[in-house]
């Protein structure tokens, strides 16, 4: 009992300023929209220059490595299997944990069955497989819980395999699961794995529409605290206390249905604002929810904007110091005013796949290519490049930041990059 009080003490302080530079406890970070509180990080690199250390992984993965204080966690494919592994900020494989076998690539080598990135408390880290099982363990590797999660909810019938991500918050585990057989949204007590609640979503999305890869998300704001999914052609929020949907918005398919407008990247939120992004180059909204009810799709009073195209489809928004940049799939990126939605630029950042959400840190936003070119572009209205680093591996994970150092997960590799 005492550690589980502990661990909760621990939570609650999870973005607290104190922590939020310190530790990287999510895939989008401590505050989970890719902002760090880093002043500095690396501007150039590669595979030698800053490199702290370099640590060879059993397989590929996009999923994006967590930590806390001295340790790493992240899911990668073993040939068949599916691995949790552990290591230490010195590069060291403290333990790894085979999770569940049946791994399948997806997308010729972009994807695979470890595609959702784990998540900790400072005490536990939680995994989670495409293959449906969810798993809890202690900072040791003793394995606490473990469910599958198509073994009690139903078979997953989505086309790109379930990729999405756990989120913790409190003494809660999010998740939803949304595809062909299920439209959930789960609350389940992180400390044994039992649902508190689940919530069947509404949905007249059809065919494609209906399968989500995007993960939860929490909304803190003018004195409302929701739990945010999205997906099926909505986003929605729901009540913590037992799931029920508060409010909901679509408008984020394009006038004539798109059947194959599957969404991918998940929303941003700082502050009051939510930037939420659609598919394949389709609508991307700016809302203002507080004091929502019902379907607010068509109500004006709770958008600070909205654009008609140029979402992003797989790189998740970022919102910083006023702005919102958006990474489009083809390495266009676009800057708007978070207050107006009014576009300030729009350029190319590198001319390949981007598959990685956005992180910024200091004045240096990052963006990862699939042939591991990391962007590195400055703040503010004005474009500019400061650098572009590339590390010679194919890579679909997103940034981490912790301490001042950069962890970069390829398909081959994890890399530290920092001062030596």
């Amino acid at each position: 009992m005492f550690r589980w009080f502990s661990l909760l003490v621990i939570a609650g302080t999870l973005t607290s300023p104190l922590l939020s530079g310190e530790h990287w406890p999510h895939w989008r970070g401590p505050n989970h929209n890719g902002t760090s509180s880093a002043v500095s990080i690396p501007t150039t690199w590669s595979q030698t220059e800053s490199v702290l250390w370099r640590t060879p992984l059993p397989g590929p993965a996009p999923s994006t490595p967590v930590i806390w204080g001295d340790r790493i966690f992240l899911t990668s494919a073993d040939g068949d299997d599916l691995v949790l592994m552990c290591l230490d900020t010195r590069g060291k494989t403290l333990w790894k944990r085979k999770i569940d076998n049946g791994n399948r690539d997806i997308r010729q080598g972009e994807s695979n069955e470890a595609a959702p990135s784990p998540t900790t408390d400072g005490t536990h880290v939680w995994s989670f497989f495409g293959t449906g099982t969810l798993t809890a363990h202690d900072f040791e590797g003793v394995e606490l819980w473990r469910r599958n999660m198509q073994k009690d909810y139903g078979t997953f019938g989505i086309y790109w395999g379930m990729a999405v991500s756990p989120l913790v918050v409190g003494d809660r585990l999010y998740l939803q699961l949304m595809h062909d057989g299920a439209q959930l949204v789960l609350a389940l007590d992180k400390r044994s794995g039992k649902e508190i609640w689940r919530h069947e979503r509404r949905s007249n999305a059809r065919q494609e529409s209906r399968h989500t890869y995007a993960s939860p998300v929490m909304y803190r704001a003018q004195g409302n605290e929701w739990l945010l999914s999205h997906g099926s052609d909505y986003i929605t929020a729901h009540n913590l206390a037992d799931g029920a949907e508060i409010w909901r918005c679509g408008g984020l398919q394009k006038p004539d249905y798109n059947p194959f407008y599957r969404f991918v990247a998940t929303p941003a939120v700082h502050d009051d604002l939510i930037v939420v992004p659609s598919a394949k180059g389709g609508p991307v909204l700016g809302l203002k929810p507080s004091g929502a009810k019902g379907d607010i799709t068509d109500k004006n009073q709770f958008f600070a904007w909205k654009r008609s195209d140029q979402t992003p489809d797989v790189p998740s928004p970022l919102i910083h110091d006023g702005l919102v940049y958006l990474c489009r799939e083809n390495g266009v990126l676009i800057c708007m005013d978070a207050a107006s939605g009014k576009e300030i630029y729009r350029k190319r950042t590198h001319d390949q796949r981007h598959r990685g959400s956005p992180v910024v840190a200091g004045n240096k936003i990052l963006l990862t290519a699939m042939d591991g070119t990391i962007s590195v572009i400055q703040t503010g209205r004005e474009f500019k490049v400061l650098a572009r680093n590339d590390m010679q591996e194919p890579m679909a994970a997103s940034p981490a930041i912790a301490k001042g150092t950069l962890f970069l997960r390829t398909h081959k590799a994890l890399y530290a990059i920092g001062s030596k």
